[in-house]
């Protein structure tokens, strides 16, 4: 073999093992990546199903910062081999011949720096591509199957360099508790709310959930922050049964509302003393006189503040369907059933008895909401910010912007919406139409960032 066939050699070697190590690096980096990546629970089903594969990735996920210091350490291995080897291989079969041919090639320090910044911009393009985002992208594609077929080549890498992990990782260890920082370990990976909230935005988008499912995501995230006041049938519209009123006149309380149970009162709202059931009522007979006493049964009491999960448990501890919101004063300030907490999570719940108009019907450009919808429901209806500290619902709100004057007709415009009183008790507001605001003049316009004030219309449309 003379010297010319021994270089050729030796340089189809090296590019031997240049293609060898941009394959291996680019086995650590899609292992990396997949084993972050893949679904614990869909291991744990494969695993369970008998597959070989799956039980061992799932003890690799189980092990998170031990297996990713052993892909780390493998992408470190072979991108300092690549430095090594990968420059002078590139240079003699591609980057010489090449300045040669354009006589560029020779000893002066000119030619050597150009060889080797042309032979390290080919190297690094190969392990950029090849090596690192190809890779990446396969694994994240194609996470399980990654994850599967690269789970034992990963564990053997790991057992064969066990000393050398376990070394870096300690020192590593030891280096951030010298600063003042305690490592991390794989029990802290738990994703935040406002994570898993992304997270389920995006599965939702690419189709994975349904939108109704995302809504009810959103819901039991909404939910641990409700408080009985939010949530609550205020006291104005509560259907109470009386001791001092005769029992026919309860009766028909009982006839018109159609409850299953009924909060029992001494002479008003604020002393609720029990509450009983309609089949109590009903098998009693109506010619003859009767006390409620006899059917009153103990009823639970909870301050306005309390969350509704907490209420609820505490409904599920004592068996009881029904619970009194007392405010800050001691004095009734409304009414929670089972029902009206679980509706926080999975939407409105009618049955054939309800006459109540759903809490939002769209006909048209006309949005009618009911007046008990809080600030922050509507604000994700509209898509717009209200803001208001002393109040809860948008009845509240438009109440408080109308400055009490409540009837219906009168309008307020603000966040580019119009909000109308549909319907109205006395001094409360049940129903609001909404519509979208039209562009008025620019003389006319009120500022309501300037001012703090909108426009109010009265029933005929003049200003008030």
């Amino acid at each position: 073999m003379n010297h010319a066939e021994f270089e050729w050699g030796l340089i189809f070697w090296n590019l031997l093992l240049v293609a060898l190590l941009v394959f291996l690096n680019g086995v650590f980096v899609a292992a990396e990546f997949a084993i972050v990546k893949v679904r614990q629970s869909r291991l744990a089903q494969l695993s369970g199903e008998g597959s070989v594969l799956a039980r061992q990735a799932l003890r690799i996920n189980r092990k998170l910062d031990a297996y990713l210091s052993a892909t780390q350490l493998g992408i470190t291995m072979t991108s300092l081999g690549l430095g090594w080897v990968g420059e002078p291989a590139v240079d003699d079969l591609i980057v010489t011949p090449l300045l040669e041919r354009f006589g560029l090639a020779g000893d002066n320090k000119l030619s050597h720096s150009v060889s080797f910044i042309i032979a390290f911009a080919i190297v690094t393009f190969l392990h950029i591509v090849f090596g690192e985002l190809a890779p990446k992208s396969l694994a994240i594609r194609r996470t399980e199957g990654v994850a599967l077929w690269l789970s034992w080549p990963l564990h053997a890498f790991y057992r064969l360099f066990l000393p050398v992990i376990w070394l870096l990782n300690h020192t590593a260890n030891l280096v951030l508790r010298a600063i003042g920082i305690e490592p991390a370990g794989e029990t802290e990976t738990a994703h935040t709310e406002e994570e898993i909230r992304i997270l389920m935005s995006q599965s939702a988008k690419s189709g994975v959930i349904d939108k109704e499912e995302m809504k009810l995501f959103d819901n039991v995230f909404e939910f641990s922050d409700r408080v009985a006041r939010e949530v609550m049938l205020p006291r104005t519209d509560m259907d109470v049964l009386y001791l001092n009123r005769p029992f026919e006149e309860n009766l028909k309380v009982v006839y018109e509302s159609r409850h299953t149970r009924y909060p029992v009162a001494l002479a008003d709202k604020d002393h609720i003393v029990g509450f009983v059931h309609i089949s109590d009522l009903l098998t009693a007979d109506p010619r003859e006189k009767h006390d409620l006493r006899r059917w009153l049964r103990p009823i639970l009491t909870v301050p306005e503040s309390m969350e509704i999960s907490k209420v609820l448990r505490l409904m599920q501890k004592r068996k009881s369907q029904l619970a009194i919101v007392i405010d800050e004063y001691g004095g009734t300030a409304g009414m929670l059933t089972a029902q009206m907490i679980l509706e926080e999570i999975v939407g409105e719940i009618h049955d054939e008895f309800d006459d109540d108009l759903p809490s939002v019907v769209i006909k048209g450009d006309v949005i009618s909401i009911d007046g008990r919808m809080l600030i922050e429901e509507v604000n994700d209806l509209l898509g717009i910010e209200i803001e208001d500290e002393e109040v809860d619902s948008i009845g509240g709100w438009l109440f408080r912007l109308l400055e009490g004057n409540v009837e219906v007709g009168r309008s307020v415009t603000a966040h580019g919406h119009v909000f109308e009183i549909a319907q109205a008790e006395r001094l409360r507001i049940q129903r609001i139409h909404v519509t979208k605001a039209k562009s008025a003049p620019a003389s006319d316009a009120t500022d309501a960032g300037a001012s703090g004030r909108e426009p109010v219309r009265g029933r005929n449309g003049e200003e008030g």
